[in-house]
């Protein structure tokens, strides 16, 4: 199919002063399926259409729509203005002070709708560095195709035709398993430098080859990331390790760099066999339950990713004197202190990294009668899950996640039985102090 596809778009390379013209094909040559469409945003299109306005399924959706999966996100595009999109739909809401867009909800289900943007070069607000803080020129079609990121990212599809638009060869490069920025890669990363991480989430996540062009920038203007704020940060970063693929985003956000302005540890961290082994862990189990279709939790994510500066920071407050507990508190501090000046997390994420280190000891220690409150806390799982991944990788003895592991399935009588093993296994705190002394005494004596 994409082989006849290619020969088409070969022969249409007409341009219009805004762009190319676009390549327009009907069913029996894209090949998406109707049936893989979300009604929702079918009827989002049909009702601009109806009111008299242009209307397409643009952007990841129709990408996808190619490929043959159904796409999780659905965005419109139309030459609507957000004030006549909002006046259609019962459930509207104008949101964005960068670029406005309307949110569509159906229930629970949200359909993007973005009105078609020009260059507007002169009224863009940017800042020092070129990135764009306040973009909302309005255009056709062909203008607002231009602005799009990717060229697989630019074809507009209609559903009630079922003709696809495509104005940049994004068909072609599909075939050719090749991601490509739209015009100048420097200007449209200095732009938004978000679009380097874009660009490592959809090669990881696709399968797909990085255009010469497109590759040569990102290493000079990694260092642009820096400006992005620390709270749309944070949310790329989630998309890049919640894709299905973190382990691969990790290898190629090392390869161009980026990696340095969002972890700087990492290099030094992954330079250790036995730190690279619990990463990869950890995010080869949070892959497999992306594709298993459940969800992953962010605190648990950064926990894995920071948990060794963390516990070299504990280990330098303990030889400086401060106990255990007190010293393990500070340590998540000064942690969170210097991620913050690369990564907005929120409170709440802070508050289970820290509670699924702290709990990390008390695991360890299994520690008469307080083991059945631990069962009881609510991070327990998170934590008994840590423990476990440092299990697999060799940080700490198998037998004490096994414990664990045979303490949660036990009844009873039997968690009784293993408490009073774990108890006689374990000298207690006088026997330790006796025999202390005894050592200490005899050394004196010698």
């Amino acid at each position: 199919m994409f082989k006849g596809l290619f020969n088409i778009i070969r022969g249409k390379k007409g341009r219009t002063p805004a762009g190319r013209k676009a390549t327009v094909l009907g069913p029996s040559h894209h090949g998406i399926n109707p049936k893989l469409l979300s009604a929702n945003a079918d009827r989002v299109v049909a009702t601009l259409q109806k009111a008299g306005f242009d209307a397409f399924v643009v952007g990841g959706a129709v990408r996808d729509l190619l490929l043959g999966v159904k796409p999780k996100d659905f965005d419109v595009a139309t030459n609507a203005e957000p004030e006549q999109i909002k006046r259609l739909f019962r459930r509207a809401f104008i949101i964005g002070r960068r670029f406005q867009i309307v949110h569509v909800l159906f229930g629970q289900d949200l359909i993007e709708v973005t009105t078609f943007r020009a260059p507007g070069d002169d009224e863009r607000v940017r800042d020092s560095a070129g990135r764009l803080l306040r973009d909302n020129t309005f255009g056709t079609q062909e203008e607002d195709a231009v602005r799009r990121d990717f060229t697989i990212n630019a074809m507009y599809y209609d559903p009630q035709t079922q003709t696809l638009h495509d104005y940049h060869g994004g068909i072609r490069d599909l075939q050719n398993r090749i991601l490509r920025v739209i015009g100048d890669p420097m200007e449209r990363f200095r732009e938004d430098p978000v679009r380097m991480l874009r660009v490592v989430r959809f090669s990881a996540k696709l399968g797909f080859g990085i255009d010469a062009d497109t590759r040569k920038p990102m290493v000079p203007l990694s260092s642009l990331i820096n400006n992005v704020p620390g709270a749309r940060l944070f949310d790329e970063v989630i998309k890049l390790l919640t894709s299905g693929y973190a382990m691969k985003c990790l290898s190629v956000l090392r390869e161009q760099g980026l990696h340095r302005n969002l972890f700087p540890f990492l290099d030094e961290a992954l330079a250790r066999a036995d730190v690279s082994r619990f990463i990869e862990l950890s995010l080869q189990r949070t892959d497999a339950r992306i594709h298993a279709g459940k969800t992953a939790s962010p605190g648990f994510l950064f926990a894995t990713l920071l948990w060794h500066p963390f516990q070299e920071r504990w280990q330098h407050h303990r030889e400086n004197g401060e106990h255990l507990v007190p010293a393990l508190h500070l340590a998540a501090d000064d942690i969170f202190s210097d991620q913050a000046e690369k990564l907005a997390l929120q409170r709440r994420i802070t508050s289970d990294i820290r509670d699924i280190w702290s709990l990390q000891p008390r695991l360890e220690k299994r520690a008469g009668r307080t083991v059945y409150k631990l069962l009881e806390n609510e991070r327990f799982r998170a934590a008994y899950d840590f423990l476990l991944l440092r299990c697999e990788a060799g940080e700490i003895p198998a037998e004490t996640g096994d414990w664990w592991t045979t303490f949660i399935n036990a009844d009873n009588p039997e968690r009784e039985s293993l408490l009073a093993d774990r108890q006689r296994s374990a000298p207690s705190s006088s026997r330790r102090r006796r025999r202390s002394g005894q050592r200490q005494q005899k050394s004196a004596e010698a």
